[in-house]
């Protein structure tokens, strides 16, 4: 009997199947497999899907066979990502403001093919945000590709840089044509920012990447690379309150000792953190004066103290005072 033409792929059938159809507690027959085979055009006997399954689990396919007296079969053990991880990836796709809806759907359904279609259903786990706001910048997917291919060739990279208008859309910002170093991407507050160098004004700079459009990758060389390397990334995403900002400043500020793990969870494990009589720490760090700095000491309340320097104690009253002259 001549071959049908998908003889030769007759073993990625069975792995296809197995992958998608199959989990230790759904083990599918010899005749499952046959009769999808059947259904691809591909004639098989029992005997030769023995032999195939030999040479797939010889291959190195994690394919087990069970013995049943209700008949057994096989199912794929081995997958490149258990449950519990698959489980982990969709909720943090989909509670992500970075990642639009429509890529989020998408992503998930891809995450649900690996796990099998037994528990491509446990992955349908919503994870609700209240108030959660998604970006609907699609194009960011390509930015960022973009932007680690300028940083992989040590290339320039030019932007527009985009605002929202009352009309909920992203428009180019006036004058916002932008050209500079890509060093590094970082991950803050739920948001990509890109840490960049730009030569006009000598200093590292951060934008957020679902605010950047039109990225395209320049033959010039990328500059900066002295400044960057006296950049510690994890402290500099540390001491800047909401990537917004502002001048840097060394301060030292106390709390109670019960509030040790929200400012760890700041300022990171590195802090420097001293024990003071009464039951208080003070901690020494750098910090981005800004308003997102001072709206983070207001949100801990009257337990957060600025103890110096004394320029930053006086610029935190008068923010204060401001907001209460416009509460009036």
């Amino acid at each position: 009997m001549p071959k049908s033409p998908g003889q030769k792929l007759k073993l990625l059938y069975i792995v296809k199947f197995l992958t998608e159809n199959t989990d230790e507690h759904h083990p599918a027959s010899t005749a499952d497999i046959i009769a999808y085979l059947e259904a691809n055009d591909i004639h098989s006997q029992r005997k030769s899907i023995y032999d195939d399954v030999e040479k797939l689990c010889h291959f190195g396919y994690d394919i087990i066979q069970v013995q049943s007296r209700l008949g057994g079969g096989y199912y794929m053990a081995g997958r490149d990502f258990e449950l519990a991880e698959l489980k982990l990836l969709v909720d943090a796709v989909q509670s992500s403001r970075f990642i639009t809806t429509k890529k989020s759907r998408s992503l998930i359904r891809k995450l649900e093919q690996m796990a099998g279609k037994y528990d491509a259903g446990k992955l349908q786990r919503q994870v609700y945000v209240a108030g959660r706001i998604k970006t609907e910048n699609e194009n960011i997917y390509y930015s960022i590709d973009t932007i680690h291919r300028a940083i992989q060739e040590n290339r320039q990279i030019t932007f527009q840089y985009l605002d929202w208008n009352l009309k909920k859309e992203l428009v180019p910002r006036v004058n916002s044509e932008k050209k500079v170093s890509p060093w590094a991407l970082i991950w803050q507050d739920e948001n990509y920012y890109l840490a960049a160098y730009d030569s006009v004004d000598g200093v590292m700079k951060h934008y957020r990447v679902d605010k950047m459009g039109r990225v395209q990758v320049q033959e010039t060389v990328r500059e900066g690379i002295e400044q960057f390397a006296k950049v510690d990334l994890a402290a500099y995403t540390n001491q800047i309150f909401g990537m917004y900002g502002g001048a840097e400043e060394t301060v030292t500020l106390q709390f109670p000792d019960r509030l040790i793990g929200v400012v760890l969870d700041r300022f990171g494990r590195d802090a420097d953190i001293r024990r003071m009589p009464g039951e208080v720490f003070r901690i020494r760090a750098k910090v981005t004066v800004s308003g997102q700095f001072f709206g983070w000491l207001a949100g801990i309340g009257q337990d957060a103290v600025v103890v110096s320097p004394v320029s930053v104690k006086e610029q935190y009253r008068a923010w204060l005072g401001a907001i209460l002259e416009n509460s009036e």
